[in-house]
């Protein structure tokens, strides 16, 4: 399935607001987990069905459900009922190709954003369906699959570190929102790095593999800016909000956490440009290789022009040419040759053409 844009197909002529899933199912079962924390305590649990959630809720607590697998409809529209959540909502949570949007409702924000990661199999960057949806005492994460970037979090969640246990939801998300634009940051340097490599290798040795990578890096840095430089606008409307859910000291990690989305969206722009003069410098190496050849073809060319006269003249059938019966002729005529082509050489270092 094409990384740049997602068959809809499967929706065509539905009316707004039915859910039909968009993109390719990476997982065969819906996993549900969730973590409920305050300052006082923390607690962890997958849970099985949605049901089981109303029973385990501690009241006091912030809830963190992260729902992995948006293949599964129904589970997706039981949330929608659980949590009151608008039935566009949650189209666009199970639309894979959804563009990065921020969207603030009577009881929740809901953030689409993507998540990036580099496959092993391929080493190509791919992108991920993410979803916030957040509310007073909660916040919802969806998922394409399991594995995500949201490990530090939880760390500090676990471990009691820094504000997030002494704060709301709104903090959640921001901290969730920072690690992935850290990510973001992180395989840009990666990308950087190998476009940064070729460098001296475009000016020594330019051949066609080059020219090759060159392609290749520029389809990947295509590919991070179609996910990164919309994320980075969704982020700073985010931070925009004039909430109720969001508090005025988020707010100040929100405008630092839009400074670093635009950090990297101009390192991008950097590497981009970096990669347009490689490509210039490839293209002005190879056009230089190809001048020293014709050069050499030329003044070779040039040198052999009066000797091939020479020989022609020569060469030639008729009976009386003056030295065709001299003892020394051929001799003579040799020498003549090669003092021609020494006085051409000569003249060529001369005016600098050799």
């Amino acid at each position: 399935m094409a990384r740049y844009f997602k068959n809809r197909s499967a929706a065509q002529g539905k009316p707004p607001g039915e859910l039909t899933f968009i993109g390719r199912q990476k997982m065969e079962k819906v996993k549900i987990h969730l973590i409920q924390y305050n300052e006082q305590l923390i607690e962890e649990t997958d849970v099985v069905s949605l049901a089981e959630i109303k029973e385990k809720r501690i009241a006091g607590t912030i809830a963190w459900l992260d729902i992995i697998g948006l293949h599964d409809t129904e589970t997706i529209a039981t949330v929608g009922v659980n949590y009151s959540i608008h039935p566009l909502t949650l189209e666009d949570i199970i639309n894979t190709g959804q563009r990065p949007k921020v969207e603030e409702f009577e009881d929740y924000i809901s953030v689409m954003v993507k998540m990036l990661r580099l496959e092993s199999a391929d080493n190509k960057i791919h992108g991920e369906q993410l979803a916030f949806v957040m509310g007073t005492d909660y916040l919802i994460t969806f998922q394409e699959r399991p594995g995500d970037v949201f490990d530090p979090v939880r760390e500090r969640l676990r471990l009691m570190k820094g504000r997030v246990r002494r704060s709301g939801t709104d903090y959640l998300m921001y901290a969730l929102l920072d690690t992935i634009v850290d990510n973001y940051l992180v395989l840009i340097e990666r990308l950087g790095e190998q476009i940064e490599a070729i460098e001296p290798i475009i000016i020594d040795n330019p051949g066609p593999g080059i020219l090759s990578q060159i392609n290749e890096y520029r389809r990947e840095l295509h590919f991070l800016r179609s996910s990164i430089r919309p994320g980075r606008d969704a982020i700073r409307d985010f931070s925009r909000l004039e909430s109720d859910l969001i508090t005025s000291t988020t707010t100040i990690f929100l405008r630092d956490l839009n400074d670093l989305g635009t950090h990297a969206v101009e390192a991008m722009d950097t590497y981009r440009e970096i990669l347009k003069d490689q490509l210039d410098s490839y293209s002005a190496s190879s056009g230089n290789r190809l001048n020293e050849v014709m050069k050499f073809l030329t003044v070779f060319s040039a040198i052999f022009i009066p000797l091939t006269l020479m020989a022609g003249i020569y060469g030639t059938n008729f009976s009386y040419l003056p030295e065709l019966y001299y003892k020394y002729s051929y001799f003579i005529f040799l020498g003549v040759l090669a003092v021609l082509a020494i006085i051409m050489i000569l003249i060529f270092k001369r005016k600098k053409w050799l």
